[in-house]
């Protein structure tokens, strides 16, 4: 199948599918006569993993390591489980680090009063400069 059928297919935009077959997540695609890419079914369930993996927040760093993982047969499970615990806790760090700026955010939103005078505690907040992050809290 071609580019645009396999975007249709893997959900990806025909760009997308170019950057990966450039960085070299997916295999250079085979070219008909006319130079058009060409797409199997292994290419699709390789871009449809690419895609999961994306969707789970995974770098495209962490995805190749996937799938060089998924690709060797005689791969130790601990090794994926290892690399997937190391992305929970990445997961959880950013969480911690949202959940601070919201928290932040939120107390500024309740300190507003939010009528027609000019005093704002949020723009002052912003004016000031001061760090938000969750370690500065």
């Amino acid at each position: 199948m071609n580019i645009g059928q396999a975007a249709r297919h893997s959900g990806l935009s025909a760009k997308m599918i170019r950057y990966y077959e450039s960085i070299g997540l997916l295999k250079p695609a085979h070219r008909s006569d006319s130079g058009y890419r060409l797409y199997s079914d292994d290419d699709l369930h390789t871009l449809a993993f690419i895609k999961r993996s994306r969707d789970l927040g995974f770098s495209l760093e962490e995805v190749g390591k996937l799938l060089t993982l998924w690709q060797d047969r005689q791969r130790a499970s601990g090794d994926v489980k290892a690399l997937a615990r190391e992305h929970v806790e990445q997961l959880n760090h950013k969480i911690r680090e949202l959940t601070g700026l919201r928290d932040t955010l939120q107390e500024l939103v309740e300190s507003c009063q939010g009528d027609h005078r000019p005093d704002c505690p949020i723009l002052r907040d912003l004016e000031s400069g001061k760090c938000c992050s969750p370690e500065a809290l």
